[in-house]
């Protein structure tokens, strides 16, 4: 019938409807036309990280794409040109780990054995595997992005600006060569920057070891402290802990804090050198009762153990000039442990740095690919830190070095622990800290110029800025770029092969002579050769005489860090700058891009650190940063346990608008944990697509309507239409600035609001002025369509960026102007229609009548039982809202005061409301008459009847006081019920049903 009643709605079949949507777009090529329409000039331009197309996409990637469609649609709706190409990432070990996987190869060695160029071919074959169903999904999602001329950081044009990157650092002298200590994978062979490291943290099961080095008795006595000991001093120990056994081998020295106070204890015949604040930790936690045997011998100054020299735990490196001794470390603390430290300056920053003060020549007793080398007998072979879920096989090194400490007397006492170590981000195996050559950036060169800069970045949430991305860049380190891998951008370095050799059997001298290439034709230049691919087993097989000398000039081994090729990326999708110069420079920085929390420290720095190097600009202006989608039991998605569900069948059961929807008004745009779940993606389906479908429906009741009064639009002085306008351009008002300032929760959520009062209450409290066929009501009744019509219309651009099937779809009934409600401009906001006062009268309204509901209920009186008076006290309403108070609660009047022995009373945030709960013989027949024409219409619904259909209505009832309410309210039956004719008929054949506990037998028969 035409009730409106948003409980009892028709079901939109949003995937249909979607489908159809999808259809329209491409035929009237909606997506090109909200590009080529907006002027060049008026770019604005967002950088869109790339994924990579080698699985499928996950929620992750969706929340990604509805940010990054939302506000694109937006300012192209406020009349820039927003142009949307999509990019695929393709290089990394995220690639090359699923090539190796297939191989079946399990070492850096054994690709190097197939052949660089074969992996790499393959590596070139797998980048791509999962394009057609990402296009899919994104297609579905309603993503608008151009995926037919998607860039690929594999291409020539993009990885030949990566060159041109390195080159202007390189001219900027920003580019340097050094031996550090740093993280290294095993497995894969490679160096990590300080970035790929934070992100492979996890909590794991060790043994730490605490070790005996025994002090040569020479070295006690030559000390001044000591010098009296004698025979003991051949059993002092210096005693050290460690969590790493596996460096034990490659130990040189010791490291002590001068400042701190040291003690030598007693304990079985042995003299321990240790930190006098840990003495009782050590022996307690160690040995329990034990530990009440030592003896204090003394206590003294750190600065007297300086120069004690000891003997090596293994025999492996012995001869190594100025090793085994103790040294100063300011970095050695008294928190844990012994408050002494041992020494491997090949695994550890601290470290490296004291073997190079101290001058001791480099230790590595470990291999690149984690392995022990053959020099160190024992254990040669093994490796040090195997990736394991066993923990006995993945500590068996430890364990192995641990049982060699104790068959020579080394061993003091052992502790398991869980402590958070890093692992290699994308294979999972447990990092080392080692020494090695790597090429850097100097970010801390220009650190405090990316620090200013990154004031002007407009953040979302507000608080990353200074918080999880400003911490970061605080604590920003050099960057290292080279990586010893195989599919990735290369570094266009070029050395003389005689670089840092020593006389040799030709008598050539060692040449310094280095170049680096910025581009394509550079390298062509100077090596006569055609370039048609920069990808290393290519690239390293074009040599070029040394001009400084008759060497050759061969490029070093090493490719770029991965997110070298992310950082570039604004630059290398333009090809810039050898294509795109002016495009490029009018629209740099970018006015927004959106990922993850994780890449604060990750994409987003590392554009930073690049805009800054070169330009001494940010890359982009505005950001989004997202948090992370889990499981509904906030567990991590996993499709082993398959505790989500299927996002393609989910877009199948709700549509696109409903994910969309649900995901953006969610705190996961506030870089929070959503825990996603289906019910929450059917409550945005329920309340925002389904039920605003539903009011267009009933729209289109009477839309043919539309016009024949002399209703016109924004004209009404219906409350109604008043406070709905009212509340629709504060709605534009909300949304756009929430638009405005990235902020895109906060600018979706009031339309689910607005669509529950359109609905709820604009609707159903007009229905009647919709439902009016009278003379005198046709104004209103014109009123209230153009009102709607308006509203409807309106809406759709305001939720087009959100929900864009559903607004296209209302758009496209209302016969909008243009082919798309895309291609329309965005709606401006009427001030002088955001009417505080309409406004706050409503809501006034709306409580009292919340209030009146409530002691209705308190009474035992239904809605349909008409009363006589109800009180708002101290009410200015207008005659119109009044009446809708009325009529919401069924009252013949509402007053402003009360006085009588039947009312009750409410009170509720300042409003104090009154009912007459009294009922005349004249009200018990008004309630009844709403009975009846509610059970008429209820027969109506179900021979689905329409408001076009006619009907005459037959009874039969024993009842008096039934029959005198159809006779006293004849003429209001049949004109609630579309009735030509009200009788009653002791035949009548229809339906029994009870009223007022008597029966009623109701006959219901189509006209015509």
């Amino acid at each position: 019938m035409t009730d409106f009643n948003p409980r009892n709605l028709c079901m939109y079949n949003a995937n249909q409807e979607e489908q159809e949507i999808l259809k329209h777009w491409d035929k009237t090529k909606a997506f090109e036309k909200s590009v080529e329409s907006r002027p060049e000039s008026k770019p604005y331009v967002f950088y869109d990280g790339p994924p990579f197309a080698t699985g499928l996409p996950h929620y992750g990637h969706i929340v990604a794409s509805t940010m990054k469609d939302v506000v694109p649609r937006f300012w192209t709706m406020k009349g820039f040109r927003v142009e949307r190409r999509w990019g695929w990432d393709c290089h990394g070990l995220p690639i090359e780990n699923i090539v190796e996987k297939e191989l079946g190869t399990k070492s850096k060695k054994e690709i190097e054995a197939m052949g660089v160029a074969k992996f790499n071919e393959l590596c070139r074959s797998k980048v791509l595997g999962y394009v057609g169903e990402w296009e899919k999904t994104i297609r579905r999602l309603g993503r608008w992005v151009d995926m037919e001329h998607a860039y690929r950081t594999m291409d020539l044009s993009y990885m030949e600006s990566v060159w041109w990157v390195f080159k202007q650092l390189w001219d900027k002298e920003l580019v340097y060569e050094d031996y550090r200590s740093m993280h290294i994978c095993p497995r894969c062979e490679t160096t990590l920057s300080q970035q790929e490291v934070s992100e492979g943290y996890k909590d794991v099961k060790d043994i730490s070891v605490f070790v005996k080095f025994k002090v040569k008795p020479e070295s006690v006595l030559k000390s001044k402290h000591w010098s009296g000991m004698g025979p003991e001093a051949d059993k002092v120990y210096i005693l050290a802990w460690t969590t790493t056994p596996w460096t034990l081998p490659g130990n040189v020295a010791l490291a002590i804090n001068p400042n701190v106070t040291y003690s030598m204890e007693l304990f079985r015949n042995e003299y321990y050198l240790i930190a006098y604040e840990r003495r009782e930790s050590i022996f307690f936690d160690n040995f329990g009762k034990e530990a009440h045997e030592i003896d204090h011998v003394e206590h003294f100054s750190g600065s007297n153990l300086i120069g004690l020299e000891y003997e090596p735990l293994f025999p492996y490196y012995k001869d190594t000039k100025n090793a085994f001794r103790v040294v100063a470390g300011d970095f050695v603390t008294t928190t844990e442990g012994t408050g002494i430290v041992h020494i491997a300056p090949a695994f550890g920053e601290d470290d490296f740095q004291v073997g190079k003060r101290e001058e001791i020549p480099l230790v590595q007793h470990v291999s690149m690919d984690g392995k022990f080398k053959p020099e160190v007998t024992d254990f040669a072979g093994q490796e040090v830190k195997p990736r394991s879920d066993d923990d006995k096989v993945r500590l068996s090194s430890d364990i192995a070095v641990i049982r060699y400490l104790q068959e020579h007397g080394s061993f003091f006492a052992k502790q398991n622990l869980v402590h958070s170590y890093p692992h290699c981000w994308r294979c999972d195996t447990p990092l080392l800290n080692y020494a090695t050559s790597s090429w850097f950036v100097k970010v801390t060169e220009i650190k405090d110029k990316a620090l200013n800069l990154a004031k002007k970045i407009n953040w979302s949430p507000e608080h990353i800025k200074e918080g999880r991305f400003g911490k970061w860049l605080e604590g920003a380190r050099d960057w290292s770029v080279s990586r010893q891998r195989f599919w990735a951008s290369v570094m266009p370095v070029w050395m003389c092969e005689t670089k840092n050799q020593k006389n040799n059997e030709s008598k050539k001298q060692s040449c310094d002579n280095v170049v680096v290439f910025g581009s394509v034709s550079e390298l062509e230049e100077a090596s006569g050769k055609k370039v048609t691919d920069l990808h290393k087993h290519v690239v390293d097989e074009i040599t070029f005489p040394c001009e400084k000398c008759d060497g050759t000039m061969k490029r070093i081994p090493d490719v770029l860090d991965t997110w070298f090729d992310s950082g570039s990326m604004p630059y290398a999708q333009a090809h810039y700058p050898f294509e795109n110069k002016k495009k490029f420079e009018d629209s740099f920085p970018a006015e927004f891009i959106a990922e993850g929390q994780d890449q604060t420290r990750a994409w987003f720095y590392y554009l930073h650190v690049l805009a800054t190097a070169l330009f001494k600009k940010i890359a982009f202006k505005n950001v989004i940063v997202n948090g992370i989608v889990l499981a509904e039991d906030g567990k991590k998605m996993s499709k082993k346990l398959q505790n989500y569900p299927d996002p393609n069948l989910l877009l199948e059961k709700y549509g696109a608008d409903a994910l969309r929807y649900y995901l953006v008004s969610s705190p996961v745009m506030e870089a929070e944990s959503l825990n996603f779940s289906e019910a929450g993606v059917r409550e945005m389906f329920n309340k925002v697509v389904n039920t605003l479908y539903n009011v267009v429906e009933f729209y289109l009741l009477f839309a043919s309507e539309r016009g024949k009064g002399k209703g016109e639009r924004g004209k009404s002085e219906n409350v109604l239409d008043r406070w709905i306008l009212a509340k629709l351009n504060l709605l534009v008002k909300e949304v756009t600035e929430g638009l405005e300032n990235y902020r895109l929760a906060v600018a979706s959520r009031p339309i689910v609001e607005f669509i529950t009062e359109l609905s709820q209450w604009y609707v159903r409290r007009s229905r009647d002025r919709f439902k009016s066929s009278s003379a005198e009501a046709s104004e209103d009744k014109a009123h209230a369509l153009a009102t709607l019509h308006e509203v409807l219309l309106t809406l759709s651009k305001v939720m087009a960026p959100f929900t864009p099937f559903i607004a296209e779809k209302i758009y496209l009934i209302l016969k909008g102007e243009k082919e798309s409600v895309h291609l329309e401009e965005w709606p401006e906001v009427n001030d002088k229609k955001i009417n505080d006062k309409v406004i706050k009268e409503m809501e006034i309204v709306r409580k009292a009548v919340e209030l009146g509901l409530a002691l209705r209920a308190e009474a035992g009186i239904k809605v349909r039982q008409v009363l006589g008076e109800f009180s708002v006290a101290d009410n200015k309403f207008s005659e119109q809202s009044k009446q809708i108070i009325a009529d919401e609660l069924n009252v013949k009047e509402v007053t402003g005061s009360h006085d009588g022995p039947n009312w009750i009373i409410k009170q509720d945030e300042g409003i104090s409301v009154a009912l007459n709960t009294e009922i005349t013989d004249e009200l018990k027949k008004e309630g009844l008459a709403r009975e009846i024409v509610r059970t008429i219409n209820q027969i109506r619904k179900e021979q689905k009847l329409t408001i076009n259909d006619r009907v005459a209505v037959k009874y039969r009832t024993g009842s008096e006081l039934l029959q005198s309410v159809f006779r006293d309210f004849n003429d209001e039956i049949k004109k609630s019920t579309l009735a030509d004719e009200l009788v009653t008929d002791e035949n009548v054949v229809g339906t029994e049903v009870e009223i007022d506990g008597k029966k009623v037998a109701v006959g219901v028969e189509k006209n015509g």
